[in-house]
């Protein structure tokens, strides 16, 4: 991912968190010679290894995986809020541009099945059921729906291996434009204005 000058995220820790809130990303790799992606959940973990993995899957229906093979290197995107920032928001004449927030992981695919594609279907079920009010547990499903259920993915696992992280919130601007910015974003409050507007803050902070 080109990253212009400044707007690098250099904290991994930071990035980590990024990820794990943002964990509804895009998969990408190469099937037949065309890039081709799948937009699922891929979440951050640490695998029986020791190692730092993304986890994910998908359907068997869907030929991306036909493209899967051990150690084949794959694309993982995570985007947060962004937002439009207009021109007319500046002291000075310049051109319209876009806040906005963005990781990319690249990182060797390798297939899981049986208990590892289990527990990781788990901690995501567990994860996402855990502000339900009736939360869902695979373990109080039937082993044979659960079992039937898995032959219809491909779990995977992807073994990290770099991380490029964005965040373009309007840090080439000197202070009065970039608070202007931020009051605009407020007072415009579209679309995710107001997100952009708080991370904008919290830079500054």
């Amino acid at each position: 991912m080109y990253i212009p000058p400044g707007y690098k995220i250099t904290d991994l820790e930071a990035t980590k968190k990024f990820i794990q809130a943002n964990s509804f990303g895009i998969l990408v790799n190469i099937l037949d010679g065309k890039p081709w992606a799948t937009h699922i959940p891929l979440e951050l973990e640490t695998n029986t290894a020791g190692e730092e993995v993304l986890t994910g899957h998908i359907s068997k229906g869907n030929p991306q995986w036909k493209a899967f093979a051990d150690d084949g290197q794959v694309l993982a995107i995570f985007s947060a809020p962004h937002a439009y920032i207009s021109s007319s928001w500046y002291n000075h004449e310049n051109v319209p541009t876009w806040n906005y927030l963005a990781v990319h992981v690249y990182g060797c695919l390798r297939v899981i099945e049986g208990a590892d594609l289990f527990q990781a279907l788990k901690k995501l079920v567990d994860k996402y059921e855990a502000a339900s009010e009736k939360p869902v547990q695979l373990e109080q499903m039937s082993a044979e729906y659960v079992q039937r259920e898995m032959r219809g993915i491909i779990g995977f696992e992807i073994k990290i291996e770099e991380i490029h992280a964005a965040q373009k919130l309007s840090q080439n601007r000197d202070a009065k434009n970039f608070q202007n910015v931020i009051q605009e974003l407020e007072k415009r409050g579209e679309g995710y204005d107001v997100e952009i507007a708080a991370a904008m803050r919290a830079l500054n902070g």
